[in-house]
């Protein structure tokens, strides 16, 4: 049930995470809102008046999260159903399907799982359409990989969609990708009936209130959900129960398909390449271990002529690209956007790239300049990064070391959204802020405050909505209490960690995010003034 947002509540005993008071203890609410942050002392002249008052007992209190990139019925589909994230070999993974079809014969048409990944098996391969067939016991199944770029499916799946094999990216033994892939993840989805994208959804947006996450944007479009999913999905946020929910149709020329849906942008997942893993992010030079640059889904032409569009109907656009030569076919059609409708105007939407991985200095310079918002996930790093990682089997040692440029992008002034991605990766605030801050790329670190600004602050102010994700007076009252050590002050330099530890430099401290530490456990996430989790 969710809560009058009339009350008053107070907050008293703890941390306040504030830019208004380094020192607060305590935080008085107002309806939706924060009216007050203080000390203890100063909050007991609310106290009487209040209608609820929380003693903390030594909790943080701090804005609550934004995950700036997911996909909500296919996360929740990864946590109501079959999750192969950490299977450890093919031999693993054909159990797995074989365990979760016995045990789910009720369900009768398209089953759906997510999560292989071959890089780290010692097979080294995924499994063929025989292996694949016999482990489902002939049951239609659709099984993505990790970064969601390209799917195994049993022939079962495979005769239910039209004109598969006609299409690029068909492979009559493997994984599917390209056309192919969405196609048959078309024809997987299209079978879920409302009360399993229901469930999906729900638990989706359950486990991100259980994670102090407050508010998350659904990055959809034709080739990754459907007009129904996105609309259900925000009629389901709209009933308040759990975090809210921002839309992005990810459609080229899809503005009013936008505006009709609710979304609040025409981008997400408007694809201009593919992803490192599936070999089908597009690369100005071949992939260590492929003979091929790639797949380029969008021209420069056609990333201005949507981006023009988006301008003059006052929507904010937005790309996934990844490659190199992806984001340099970004480049080119926001600049030659910006040529046609007025810098100014196109640099005022802050129009967003999503993953905007493979980045050098020139390109990070053109993100600054053209106002760009880079909408990124650093658990890609702690996933795939390292010496011995996907990215340096795909691009080898130099290249991989150039991605994911975090302390370049915050030094050139681009904003930064932290998300997950979800089910690329799971919904996980703290593990995202720890892994930008202990990045496996050491010159790519930055701080745990930074961070942290980027996985709250950073994703309402993608929106357009500046003064969110931040305990003032004024501000929207979405926070979140934690169980959490001592608070200290992490930075990649660590002359500027020492001075920033000094009570008189007044920066409020945060959880030890050091590898190895316990990550803070939420006990409230609290929404406009509702509570949507208590522990």
């Amino acid at each position: 049930m969710t809560e009058r947002t009339s009350r008053t509540v107070l907050l008293r005993g703890g941390a306040v995470y504030s830019p208004a008071d380094p020192f607060a203890t305590a935080m008085l609410v107002e309806g939706g809102h924060i009216a007050w942050v203080g000390s203890d002392g100063a909050a007991e002249a609310y106290a009487a008046t209040a209608d609820e008052i929380v003693e903390l007992d030594g909790a943080l209190v701090t804005p609550a999260f934004v995950d700036a990139h997911v996909h909500a019925t296919a996360a929740g589909l990864a946590l109501t159903g079959l999750d192969l994230t950490g299977s450890p070999s093919l031999a693993a993974t054909l159990a797995a399907v074989t365990a979760f079809v016995e045990a789910r014969p009720e369900d009768g048409g398209v089953l759906i799982g997510h999560g292989w990944d071959e890089t780290g098996w010692p097979e080294g391969r995924p499994p063929t359409l025989a292996e694949l067939d016999e482990a489902a016991r002939g049951a239609a199944l659709y099984l993505s990989r990790t970064d969601v770029h390209s799917a195994l499916a049993t022939t079962a799946l495979r005769t239910l969609t039209e004109g598969l094999a006609g299409r690029p990216g068909h492979d009559v033994d493997g994984p599917l990708t390209k056309d192919a892939h969405h196609a048959v993840r078309r024809t997987a989805l299209a079978r879920l009936t409302p009360a399993q994208r229901g469930r999906a959804q729900r638990a989706t947006l359950a486990r991100a209130a259980e994670l102090g996450i407050g508010a998350l944007h659904e990055c959809a479009g034709p080739e990754i959900s459907s007009e129904a999913d996105l609309a259900a999905l925000l009629a389901l946020a709209a009933d308040g129960e759990g975090p809210e929910v921002y839309g992005y149709w990810g459609e080229l020329g899809g503005i009013e398909t936008a505006r009709r849906l609710g979304a609040v942008g025409a981008g997400g997942d408007l694809f201009v390449d593919g992803a490192l893993g599936s070999h089908t992010a597009c690369l100005h030079t071949p992939y260590a271990d492929a003979e091929h640059t790639g797949t380029a889904y969008l021209t420069a032409e056609q990333v201005a002529d949507h981006v023009a569009a988006c301008t003059e109907a006052g929507l904010q656009a937005g790309f996934h690209a990844i490659g190199d030569a992806a984001l340099a076919a970004v480049i080119e059609g926001v600049r030659a956007a910006g040529e046609r409708v007025g810098a100014d105007r196109v640099k005022a939407l802050r129009h967003r790239v999503e993953h905007a991985e493979a980045l050098d200095d020139k390109a990070i310079a053109a993100f600054a300049e053209l106002g760009l918002t880079a909408s990124v996930q650093p658990a890609f790093d702690a996933a795939w990064g390292g010496p011995d990682g996907m990215y340096v089997q795909r691009l080898g040692a130099e290249r991989a070391a150039v991605l994911n440029p975090y302390a370049a992008l915050l030094r050139a002034g681009v904003p930064l959204a932290f998300g997950s991605d979800a089910p690329v990766t799971p919904l996980d605030p703290w593990g995202t802020v720890r892994a930008a801050a202990f990045h496996r790329t050491l010159d790519h670190r930055i701080s745990v405050r930074a961070a942290f600004t980027a996985h709250t602050r950073g994703g309402w102010r993608a929106i357009g909505r500046d003064h969110d994700g931040v305990l003032v007076p004024g501000a929207v009252a979405s926070y979140a209490v934690w169980a959490a050590d001592e608070l200290v002050v992490q930075a990649p330099d660590s002359r500027v960690a020492g001075w920033s530890t000094d009570p008189r430099s007044g920066t409020p401290g945060l959880p030890d995010l050091t590898p190895g530490h316990e990550l803070p456990v939420c006990l409230r996430t609290v929404v406009r003034g509702r509570t949507v989790y208590e522990r």
